[in-house]
């Protein structure tokens, strides 16, 4: 059973006061173009409201106990919990995201929080023996964390509930307050999120979440008073803000054109079934979404074969349809990039195994083969459903060929050889080596994050709670 979204404005959460100014926001359907609410989108006078609060906010914030933080996140996470069907459905609409994946991003979202609750309490210090000399006898330090101020944070679309959690959650955990930017495409599972911080004992102001265009939020990128800047999103854009930031601390997960090898020693219809997992889920609109696959030549045709058979057997439709696989891209822009981008590589001398016209928004799954390397569709980013396949002497040369990338996110090996295993830890230039799955796959209690072009620092509940706060050493002098 269905819910339908019944309201037709969706006040925006400011300052811990949910209200309707700035501008008028429609959010659409991009699978059918109707109105699913209307909102409002910030604009500088709101930020500038939101700004002073978490300021305000952050001398209660900082002091608050690990129970009263590990409190409010678990109440968030057992009422997303609570809401899952209603949120998966408000998240699919607004986003097009298929209604299974929707359902998987909502799950997460509970586990974001419930995580970052747990983190709470274990945000731990160190005891230091300092008489390292004879001059130093009787010395020794403490260092604990504290955290390091209000954050800005900057949440894209492809994952509007999990990749803003990773904002809110730990920010919270750490004792930091937060202004959040969600993309303006679709806020509105995030501004729902937004009732169930305001059930809590959190101080007001501690969270504002506005949705608000590209010239505001860069207001944050430059505006001191934040402590430190979460940005996942583009290069382009993140690498700007990095230059922008000044001196606050920046994190940036961005983008990629993830690689998987698979060798001879793997099992081929498990691999089969997660690469065209990894290389088509959302329409391919992940960052670590799968773009480039190297085969050993000893297997490629029986997988060629194998992985175009799967290929041809997945579903475009509606994205409320749990039986559909793919659903539509963000935007017209996008697919009319992505149509660009295939044309080219096949100008230039590559095939298509499957492929297709766009219909509308609806991009058709495409495996590309003999692809020339600096062909934009495997050099960047293509951020649509489009798979490159590669057929390497070895593994060693499938190493090489992941590493030719100007990006480094994760990579998925396909090996049952342990030695492939360690070999691809140490020479893999990524931030995450995925053995016998998808580069896509991602849990919250890992480190995330990439190398090259793919970002800075790292997140992951405990990595992003290290970055949001700072160690403070207290030194000791024992008379002796």
């Amino acid at each position: 059973m269905t819910t339908q979204v019944t309201s037709e404005t969706v006040p925006i959460y400011l300052a811990g006061e949910f209200v309707r100014a700035g501008t008028p926001l429609e959010v659409r359907d991009p699978a059918s173009g109707e109105l699913v609410a209307t909102t409002w989108q910030a604009g500088s006078e709101e930020l500038e409201r939101a700004t002073v609060a978490a300021v305000e906010a952050f001398a209660a914030t900082r002091r608050l106990a690990g129970f009263e933080r590990r409190d409010a996140l678990a109440h968030v996470a057992e009422r997303i919990s609570q809401d899952a069907d209603e949120l998966a459905e408000l998240l699919s609409r607004e986003s097009g995201k298929p209604i299974r994946d929707a359902n998987v991003e909502v799950a997460r979202g509970a586990l974001t929080f419930r995580i970052a609750a747990e983190e709470a309490l274990r945000i731990n210090g160190e005891w230091l023996p300092l008489d390292w000399s004879a001059a130093n006898r009787g010395r020794s330090g403490i260092v604990r964390r504290y955290p390091i101020g209000p954050v800005a944070g900057i949440s894209p679309f492809n994952f509007p509930l999990n990749l803003a959690a990773h904002k809110v959650a730990p920010a919270i955990a750490a004792g930091c307050s937060i202004v959040l930017k969600p993309p303006s495409k679709d806020p509105l599972v995030m501004l729902r999120v937004a009732r169930y911080l305001a059930e809590t004992n959190l101080p007001k102001g501690a969270v504002s979440i506005l949705p608000m265009d590209r010239p505001t939020g860069d207001r944050m990128v430059v505006d001191d008073r934040f402590k430190l800047l979460s940005f996942t999103g583009s290069p382009t854009v993140g690498w700007k803000m990095k230059a922008e930031a000044g001196k606050k601390k920046v994190v940036l997960e961005l983008g990629g054109n993830a690689g998987a090898i698979v060798d001879e020693t793997a099992d081929l219809e498990w691999a089969v079934a997660r690469l065209a997992f990894g290389a088509f889920a959302y329409s391919g609109q992940v960052c670590i979404s799968v773009q480039r696959i190297y085969v050993v030549q000893a297997i490629f045709e029986e997988f060629q074969r194998r992985f175009v058979e799967k290929v041809r057997g997945l579903h475009l439709g509606s994205p409320l349809d749990p039986a559909t696989d793919l659903g539509p891209m963000v935007d017209a822009k996008a697919v009319a990039r992505t149509h660009e981008w295939v044309g080219e590589a096949l100008a230039a001398g590559a095939r298509a195994l499957v492929g297709g016209e766009p219909d509308g928004l609806f991009y058709p799954p495409t495996v590309l083969v003999d692809v020339p390397k600096d062909a934009r569709v495997c050099g960047e980013e293509v951020f649509a459903p489009v798979v490159n396949l590669f057929a390497v002497p070895d593994f060693r040369a499938a190493v090489a060929g992941i590493n030719e990338s100007q990006f480094g996110l994760q990579c998925g090996v396909f090996t049952n050889d342990l030695e492939r295993t360690l070999l691809a830890h140490d020479e893999l230039e990524v931030g995450g080596v995925i053995v016998n799955d998808v580069p896509t796959w991602r849990t919250d209690a890992m480190p995330y994050g990439g190398v090259k072009d793919s970002g800075l620092g790292r997140e992951g509940l405990r990595w992003s709670i290290e970055d949001m706060t700072e160690p403070r050493l207290l030194a000791f002098a024992r008379p002796l």
